[in-house]
């Protein structure tokens, strides 16, 4: 019997061609994981063609799983690599760890998949693999063998593999196979011939660990998470925004409108939304990107959370309809799902390179809000956030999320309704006399908001600059002078209604890591261990942008070096050096369409303290 070790967390990645399956594989273990008790943070890697030549690198599709007591990110290196082909061992072999587990389906290394796989010797045959225990597993041979009775042509037989190595690291972790058999239960009900035949490829996968003399390893127990008392699930942080943006609705008393066209890595959230009519959302799906923006503006005119949907490229076509939210001042909540550019650039690739657009992308004086989601499961509550500040401030409000946030995914506990904060949108009152479509509170510079069809309120708006107060027509000076200020002020006032910027360690150590966005997990991660160490470092992570909350300044003040780690050329730290011209900062960058890895990290930050 194979003795037992625990461990704090394990990192486990799924490699193969593009149809072997490992998203679903990598999302089953996950799930499985999480239902067992565990922390989780998955991270889908997957190329942009539909169907990229087989067996090569271009066509590589990974998932990796992060699962713990206490998980902040995706991971860094594997201790598990699951590589079905050669081309996915060739293209993955430096994200695990020396000493990993490497399981391959040897049943696919041919000597003609090697040679496409840019192998020039057989990995086997020379020192490639030293330093890694490598389990040579016959998983098509034996996939076919666990079918036969169930399917005879070849095609069909071999489509489970992806389940015989799912079975494989179920047993290296001691995890349960009933979740999955009850997903395939669901999955796939009315054919029960796959039901049976992926339930016998998966038991045959962790009955090979469990009977073979190949297999004499240690089975792990990964820690159990400490979590506080609720209803959980596995969220995507597309799903995630999905779910903030029906909550804000219904606080708000309002129907929910999507106009969007479909682009990744954004279109789950249109797909997610699609799904909810009987909870008030209308989903629109745009012949284009503006169709898509237009129709959310006058959906928002009409009286409805109006939002819209998008990537990089999507966001460049919306930016005029952007600076019409503006000057009307409706509340439109715009999400960008930002990924690899520019132009079409890396499709399933995630980057933070669409912040100089959501800030500056707009023609003549167009502030607006702009928040940002740092997690997967945050992303419902910065989608509510972005929507509630919207909504009450009648601003345009950009929420900006990535790749790595939208497609992978965390554990997510489900808020109660009562929890979440209060909505109020500035609605005018019915024949109000003294009403004017431009008339503001002139403590926060917010205009009221009448729907059409609200007695005595009839009023007219369009992308002309409109007359102070009255709202109409004005190409005057002076006018347009105080308009431009009215709303760059409206603006700047959010900084009123957001809480202070909080500080991880010291507030006077000697550096001060600064991120924003999706990169919170591994910067967070790469602190607290180094802090752990007795290292002079903290750490403040900004979701807030524009506006950046007021004490930003007097954080900045207090350490002696200042480093901003974004995944672009440094567009974050560009900003502030123009918010805070006297400040000094030192900055990382990464644009590989991957995240931040915490070894990296804790280098670049060791450098800059020696210093």
């Amino acid at each position: 019997m194979a003795t037992q070790i625990e461990k704090e967390d394990v990192v486990v990645k799924f490699v193969g061609d593009s149809g072997d399956g490992m998203q679903l594989t990598g999302t089953l273990f996950s799930d499985t994981s999480a239902l067992d008790g565990n922390d989780i943070a998955t991270f889908p890697d997957y190329p942009a063609e539909i169907r990229a030549p087989h067996n090569t690198i271009a066509g590589v599709s990974g998932f990796q799983v992060h699962i713990g007591k206490k998980i902040y990110s995706s991971g860094d290196q594997c201790d598990v690599l699951v590589a079905m082909n050669p081309a996915s061992l060739a293209s993955n072999l430096k994200w695990a760890k020396k000493g990993a587990v490497i399981i391959v389906d040897i049943d696919t290394f041919t000597e003609e998949a090697i040679n496409k796989a840019g192998y020039k010797n057989n990995p086997f045959e020379d020192e490639s693999l030293l330093g890694y225990t490598t389990i040579k597993a016959p998983i098509t041979t034996l996939t076919r063998e666990a079918v036969k009775d169930i399917f005879t042509d070849k095609k069909s037989a071999e489509r489970s593999r992806n389940m015989f190595a799912l079975g494989m690291v179920f047993f290296i972790y001691d995890k349960e196979l009933t979740h999955t058999y009850s997903y395939l239960e669901k999955k796939f009900k009315k054919n029960p011939d796959v039901i049976k035949a992926n339930k016998a490829v998966v038991s045959a996968g962790y009955n090979y660990c469990d009977n073979t003399d190949v297999f004499q390893l240690p089975r792990i127990e990964v820690k159990h998470a400490q979590m506080p008392k609720g209803k959980y699930r596995n969220i995507t942080g597309n799903i995630a925004t999905a779910w903030g943006l029906l909550a804000a609705a219904e606080k708000a008393k309002l129907n929910l409108f999507l106009g969007s066209y479909p682009i990744t890595p954004a279109t789950d959230i249109l797909i997610e939304l699609s799904k909810y009519k009987s909870l008030g959302a209308r989903v629109f799906q745009a012949e284009d990107e503006i169709a898509g923006i237009c129709s959310a503006i006058g959906a928002s005119f009409a009286g409805a959370l109006a939002c819209t949907s998008t990537s990089g490229p999507g966001l460049s076509l919306k930016s005029e309809a952007i600076g019409l939210a503006v000057m009307t001042e409706l509340p439109l909540v715009i999400v960008d799902v930002q990924r690899g550019g520019p132009s079409t650039g890396l499709p399933t690739k995630t980057e933070q390179s669409d912040l100089y657009q959501a800030l500056f992308g707009r023609n003549g004086e167009a502030p607006c809000i702009v928040v940002a989601a740092s997690s997967s499961a945050n992303s419902f509550y910065w989608a509510f956030q972005a929507a509630k500040l919207s909504l009450e401030t009648m601003t345009p409000t950009i929420l900006l999320t990535d790749g790595y946030l939208g497609n992978g995914s965390q554990l997510f506990r489900i808020p109660k309704m009562e929890d979440l904060p209060e909505i109020n949108p500035p609605f005018a009152k019915e024949n109000d006399s003294t009403y004017l479509p431009y008339k503001r509170d002139m403590d926060t510079f917010v205009r009221q908001w009448a729907i059409p069809g609200m007695e005595g309120l009839r009023h007219r708006i369009g992308g002309l600059e409109k007359s102070d107060g009255k709202g109409s027509v004005s190409t005057d000076n002076d006018n347009h002078q105080l308009m431009v200020n009215y709303r760059a002020e409206k603006v700047k006032k959010v900084a009123n209604r957001i809480p202070d910027q909080e500080v991880l360690g010291k507030e006077d150590a000697d550096l001060l890591v600064i991120g924003w966005g999706g990169t919170l997990g591994a910067l967070k991660l790469a602190v607290e261990e180094m802090i752990d160490e007795g290292k002079s470092i903290a750490f403040t992570h900004f979701n807030y942008i524009m506006p950046l909350p007021k004490n930003t300044g007097e954080i900045l003040k207090k350490h002696k070096k200042i480093v901003v780690c974004e995944l672009n050329m440094g567009q974050f730290v560009n900003y502030l050096r123009m918010e805070f011209e006297n400040t000094s900062f030192y900055q990382y960058n990464k644009t590989q369409g991957l995240p931040f890895e915490v070894k990296e990290l804790k280098e670049k930050f060791n450098q800059l303290l020696e210093k």
